[in-house]
């Protein structure tokens, strides 16, 4: 049962504090995939299906992993589970070495699984608990908060890896290697893959002293009643009772994968229009977000309620779809008329509708989170569950979109994003104040 007495600041700030340092890791992870993709798609020479699939392998984890990644929790309590996270996060990440060593993609994929299967435990761990440190009308304003460390993670990651690994790649290209002959091609390719072994060995050792941290900190468990605790297999029958959580869970795999299409093929896209700096391009998404974290901790909920901002953020990632789909692959004087001033190097017109898909994309998460769990009661961990296995949207949604850049081209294939972006507006509009089914 939860304690009567009100929390004191420690009591709020310190998991703030690690749960924050959480999300910055995540992020920092997470995002790599968007410098990562437009790499191996030149070192493994892959068609745009074939280097999606390491968004697939991502974040199918979470579909795989999510309800084990529960009941794991069940056993464990949070801040062990939080643990057993990170460790399984440097194990992935050590996988990288061989996979760099061997130039084979299916141990560069096989690591990437290894690495989101630690993610989602933590997803599992960390979403519920931010959720329920305080009141949940400021549920979102605490998300938006912790988003803020996600996405400035994935800031910060793209301009590394740019630094560390695609640094002299300007003139490598599909077209140049195929120009070369078979050694000389094979040279090149294993001496690009070696690249990524120092930098995720680093990730390796960092995440290990992170698991220290937690294990020894003086984190404390959530005090948490009945309809917070961890799920356990019984704790998850009658969620398709839930009208508001179905569609939440729809609506957050639509979501992801949106999320994922803007961020992690930007790259992709900038390197195929002959953007020189796509390696960074993920920046431009992700400072957006940041932008869009920011105004949610301002505004949410003293001036807008949670689905006020799943609708805006609806509108308006509907109108940035249609610039991306629509708009111009040549000029860039909408990015000279937005960015210039800053001194940030132009992009053409439908990149830069890409990257503002952060700014729409960034409220999606924090608002659908509290408005799918609201009422479930004893349902909520379960619940929690079944909305974290909602991120194989990131999985499928990309290689979707991989397969009709390969059929129809790269900014055509962008009409994919439309019709989430619909329903994420349909569920800020009605979807989320269900309560029961229609009678058939």
């Amino acid at each position: 049962m939860q304690s009567n007495t009100t929390p004191s600041g420690r009591d709020v700030l310190l998991p703030m504090f690690f749960i924050g340092l959480m999300f910055f890791i995540l992020g920092f992870v997470t995002w790599l995939n968007g410098s990562l993709i437009p790499f191996l798609k030149v070192v493994c020479e892959l068609s745009n299906f074939q280097a999606l699939w390491v968004a697939f392998a991502f974040y199918i984890a979470y579909t795989v992993m999510a309800l084990p990644s529960a009941a794991l929790l069940a056993r464990t309590g949070y801040k062990r589970g939080m643990t057993l996270a990170l460790g399984v996060m440097a194990l992935g990440a050590l996988l990288f070495i061989p996979a760099a060593r061997t130039g084979l993609y299916p141990i560069f994929l096989i690591a990437l699984f290894t690495l989101a299967s630690g993610m989602t435990l933590m997803q599992t761990a960390i979403n519920p608990y931010i959720v329920c440190i305080g009141p949940r009308e400021s549920a979102a304003l605490r998300i938006s908060i912790m988003g803020l460390f996600n996405k400035g993670a994935g800031i910060v990651v793209p301009l590394v890896f740019t630094a560390l690994i695609l640094s002299g790649m300007e003139h490598v290209s599909e077209a140049s290697l195929g120009a070369l002959d078979a050694v000389a091609r094979e040279a090149v390719r294993n001496d690009l893959s070696q690249r990524l072994v120092y930098p995720y060995a680093v990730m390796a050792g960092a995440l290990l002293l992170f698991m220290a941290l937690i294990h020894f900190s003086s984190l404390r468990e959530p005090v948490l009643d009945a309809a917070d605790a961890p799920a356990d297999a019984t704790a998850r029958q009658g969620l398709l009772q839930h009208p508001q959580l179905v569609l939440g869970a729809v609506t957050l795999f639509g979501y992801v994968g949106v999320e994922v299409i803007a961020g992690d093929t930007i790259s992709l896209y900038g390197h195929q229009l002959g953007v020189a700096h796509y390696g960074v391009l993920t920046s431009y998404t992700m400072g957006f977000m940041v932008l869009g974290y920011v105004l949610g901790v301002l505004l949410i909920p003293r001036r807008l309620s949670q689905r006020a901002a799943l609708a805006w953020s609806a509108g308006s990632g509907l109108v940035f779809a249609l610039g991306v789909a629509l708009g111009s692959s040549t000029d860039s004087g909408w990015s000279q008329a937005l960015l210039g001033w800053a001194g940030v190097p132009a992009v053409p017109d439908t990149v830069l509708c890409l990257a503002l898909l952060g700014l729409s994309n960034a409220l999606v998460w924090p608002a659908v989170w509290p408005l799918a769990l609201e009422g479930l009661g004893r349902h909520t961990a379960a619940g929690s569950a079944l909305l974290i296995m909602a991120i194989s949207g990131g999985a499928l949604l990309p290689m979707l979109y991989g397969h009709l850049a390969d059929v129809r081209g790269p900014q055509p294939a962008y009409w994919v994003l439309l019709p989430w972006y619909g329903l994420i507006l349909f569920y800020a509009l009605a979807g989320s104040r269900l309560r029961r089914w229609a009678a058939s």
